[in-house]
């Protein structure tokens, strides 16, 4: 957890790259601290020292946020971040949807460059911070195990852009090659549209089955 939750944006320098934590983002998943360097410490200040390890290093550590909270700005003339050659929609249990690839996310700030690669999507329907995740789920008891029951018409290819809008007041509209990966860790889906549920009410998460309606949800 980041000592610096008064600013949206905190930019952490170093010699040869800069690491940049977005707090809107953020919802302590804890992959940065828990890498095995000193890139991150609890307690520290300044939290993030990007000098105490390899750049390669301090890019991958950022690199596996899935949130998108932190990225990295490279000053040695090293490779920028790049979208996964895959994108995919984790369904993770009692939480978010995790999405990787090539983002377009309908909603996001143009000052949020992690989100163009890896995101945190509310599926529970009661985050002030739509349409990204803000741990608004474990307060509210939501509860789902990411069970997917479909498998989808397949897709022609793995990569590309990726779409994502929120339907007025209805589900997340996904558009583009991808996968669904259950929260058990299976591979359960694969295709080119779906409207995923993120009212939390659904009986068929996932997926959407238009109990948004009946319980009023209201995506703003």
């Amino acid at each position: 957890m980041s000592d610096e939750n008064d600013k949206p944006i905190h930019r952490y320098e170093g010699k040869h790259l800069d690491v940049l934590w977005d707090g809107r983002l953020c919802i302590h998943v804890g992959e940065c601290g828990r890498s095995a360097d000193d890139l991150f410490t609890a307690g520290r200040k300044p939290w993030c020292q990007p000098d105490l390890v390899e750049t390669t290093n301090a890019a991958q550590v950022c690199e596996r946020c899935p949130t998108g909270a932190l990225t990295y700005e490279r000053k040695d003339a090293g490779p920028a971040e790049a979208p996964s050659a895959v994108n995919t929609v984790v369904v993770s249990s009692r939480g978010p949807l995790y999405v990787k690839g090539e983002l377009r996310i309908a909603g996001a700030a143009a000052d949020m460059p992690g989100v163009q690669f890896r995101a945190a999507l509310c599926r529970c329907g009661e985050s002030k911070n739509k349409p990204f995740c803000d741990n608004s789920h474990e307060a509210a008891g939501f509860k789902d195990y990411g069970a997917v029951g479909r498998a989808g018409d397949g897709a022609p290819a793995e990569g590309g852009p990726l779409d994502i809008k929120g339907a007025p007041n209805g589900p997340l509209m996904v558009s583009g090659n991808f996968s669904i990966i259950a929260g058990s860790g299976r591979v359960a889906w694969r295709g080119t549209k779906a409207a995923l549920c993120r009212c939390g009410a659904s009986k068929n998460k996932p997926f959407c089955d238009g109990t948004h309606k009946a319980v009023g949800f209201t995506a703003e």
